[in-house]
């Protein structure tokens, strides 16, 4: 059997608050239950939001909630590093193999023509379908040895159905074309973007099974389709429930009042914990 691989990553552009919290125990405890490892990692892809005050925080404050991890800050372990940004050469690797396979194409598009195209339709969650008629013929990514200084855009197959078991919340399905259109995997900043670079560190660290919350249901479509390309088997992926404020929001980490190091050794953190970690 394989051995079960786990992983929680925060993204350090702010304090972790209290569905973090909830999601990275739920990621400790499937790990525990198999017997596994759970990697820690830093995706810290966003250079002029995240911080090394983030990092810190982050890692204190899971450890002060009694989460621990096998592999990553102060431990170590045959990945390292575990900062997405200094995995920048391995990144760039899995676009070229993207490249080969000429489902991917530069586009000079904004996200404000987007939104300005005439007729534009929305997916689930409102997201925007990138226009058709903004495709640029598929011979024009064969000129490029590079990503360069401009976005990269995968090529989604037409009204695909894209299904997969989530192992909390059942079957998912998804339509490429009706649900999302063609996404971002590189950014003309000199990045991937999160869809290639969550494939690219979650295949390399043998990672076994996502454990995150359900507003990345959408994403798990669009990488699966990464993986399907790259010829990668997917791991399996287990969404969490959100956990909501008073007022029925999703939390934020700008809603530093339900952050994990400012309810702690509180009475209100005494009674969150025991809801979140039940």
């Amino acid at each position: 059997m394989t051995e079960y691989r786990g992983r929680i990553a925060p993204t350090p552009t702010g304090y972790l608050h209290l569905g973090h919290a909830r999601t990275f125990h739920i990621a400790q405890q499937r790990a525990q239950e198999n017997n596994g490892t759970l990697v820690f990692r830093n995706e810290d892809l966003d250079k002029s939001r995240c911080k090394k005050e983030f990092i810190e925080a982050s890692i204190k404050d899971l450890k002060d909630c009694g989460i621990s991890w096998n592999e990553g800050p102060d431990i170590g372990g045959p990945f390292a590093p575990y900062n997405q940004s200094e995995r920048h050469t391995w990144h760039l690797e899995v676009w070229t193999k993207l490249l080969e396979t000429g489902l991917i194409y530069p586009c000079s598009k904004s996200r404000k023509d987007v939104q300005n195209a005439l007729n534009a339709p929305h997916g689930k969650q409102q997201e925007q379908i990138f226009p058709l008629e903004f495709r640029p013929p598929k011979v024009t990514a064969q000129n490029y040895d590079s990503p360069g200084n401009t976005n990269w855009r995968f090529r989604v197959p037409d009204f695909l159905e894209l299904s997969f078991i989530d192992e909390n919340l059942g079957s998912q399905t998804f339509t490429s074309l009706k649900d999302f259109g063609d996404f971002l995997v590189w950014r003309k900043d000199g990045f991937p973007s999160y869809e290639l670079a969550v494939v690219a560190d979650d295949h390399a660290m043998k990672i076994t099974e996502v454990v995150r919350g359900e507003d990345l249901l959408l994403s798990t479509a669009r990488q699966i389709l990464i993986y399907n390309a790259l010829g990668w088997n997917p791991p399996t992926f287990y969404h969490c429930r959100l956990v909501k404020d008073d007022e029925g929001n999703r939390l934020a980490k700008r809603n530093k009042s339900l952050s994990i190091r400012s309810l702690i050794n509180s009475k209100e953190w005494f009674e969150a914990k025991k809801g979140l970690f039940s």
